[in-house]
C-alpha cells in the first residue's frame, strides 16, 4: 500500500516537456567554435576566431523594398550590415575571425513556438504585419522564406549560439536577433521568432544553466 501510494506520488514526465528537450538536444545550432583555428587574414595567419556572430544573410536586400525608409532599413538588418562594414573598415575585426551561425530549423522553432503559429507565417500578409512591411504582402510567400524569414531564422540560430559562446569565452556577441517584440503565439514590431525565449530554453538545457 505504502509502496502504491510512493508509485502514484513520483511525477509523470510531461510529453510537451520531454519533446521540447528532445528538440533541444537533438539541435545543430550549438555547435564547437575552436580557441584555435588556422584561418587566412590579408595573407597572414591567424589563429583564433573571435565570439562575435554574423551572417551576410542577416542583411534583407530585397526589391528595393530596403530602401522605404530608415525605419524599414533598421527592420531589414541593413543596420547591421552598416556596422560590420565600419568594424572592417577601420580594423576592429575581419570577417574571416567571425562566426557563422546555422538557420534555426523548424524542430528549433518548435522549441517555444506553436505549429499554428509558424503555419501563419506561411501567409504573406501575416509576415508583412509582423515586419511592418505592407508590400511584403503582395510578394508570393515562397520568396518571402526566403528573402525575408530565413535571415530571421539565421539570425535566431545566432542569438542562440552566441549564449554557448558567452558561456565558453566570458562574451560574445550576435550582430543580429533581439527580437524582444515576439512571443510564442504572436509576433510583431518587426519580430517573427522570439529568439530571446530560444535562447533561455537551450542554456537551460544544454548549459545547465537555471
Amino acid at each position: 500500500m505504502a509502496a502504491a501510494a510512493a508509485s502514484c506520488s513520483t511525477p509523470i514526465p510531461n510529453d510537451a516537456e520531454t519533446l521540447r528537450r528532445n528538440r533541444i538536444l537533438s539541435s545543430k545550432l550549438y555547435f564547437d567554435v575552436p580557441l584555435t583555428k588556422l584561418i587566412v587574414v590579408s595573407d597572414n595567419y591567424v589563429d583564433s576566431q573571435v565570439p562575435m556572430i554574423y551572417s551576410s544573410s542577416y542583411n534583407i536586400a530585397f526589391l528595393g523594398i530596403e530602401k522605404l525608409s530608415d525605419h524599414v532599413r533598421a527592420i531589414l538588418g541593413v543596420t547591421e550590415a552598416i556596422v560590420m562594414n565600419f568594424l572592417i573598415k577601420e580594423g576592429v575585426l575581419d570577417k574571416a575571425r567571425l562566426v557563422e551561425p546555422l538557420e534555426a530549423s523548424k524542430d528549433d522553432l518548435l522549441v517555444v513556438h506553436p505549429e499554428s503559429y509558424l503555419r501563419s507565417l506561411k501567409n504573406s500578409l501575416t509576415v508583412s504585419i509582423i515586419v511592418e512591411v505592407p508590400p511584403v504582402a503582395l510578394i508570393p510567400n515562397f520568396l518571402v522564406q526566403q528573402k525575408v524569414l530565413y535571415p530571421f531564422r539565421k539570425q535566431v540560430g545566432g542569438s542562440i549560439l552566441a549564449a554557448k559562446l558567452a558561456v565558453e569565452r566570458g562574451w560574445a556577441i550576435n550582430l543580429g536577433g533581439g527580437f524582444h517584440h515576439c512571443s510564442a503565439e504572436k509576433g510583431g514590431g518587426f519580430c517573427a521568432y522570439a529568439d530571446i525565449s530560444l535562447c533561455i530554453h537551450f542554456a537551460f538545457v544544454r548549459l545547465n544553466i537555471s
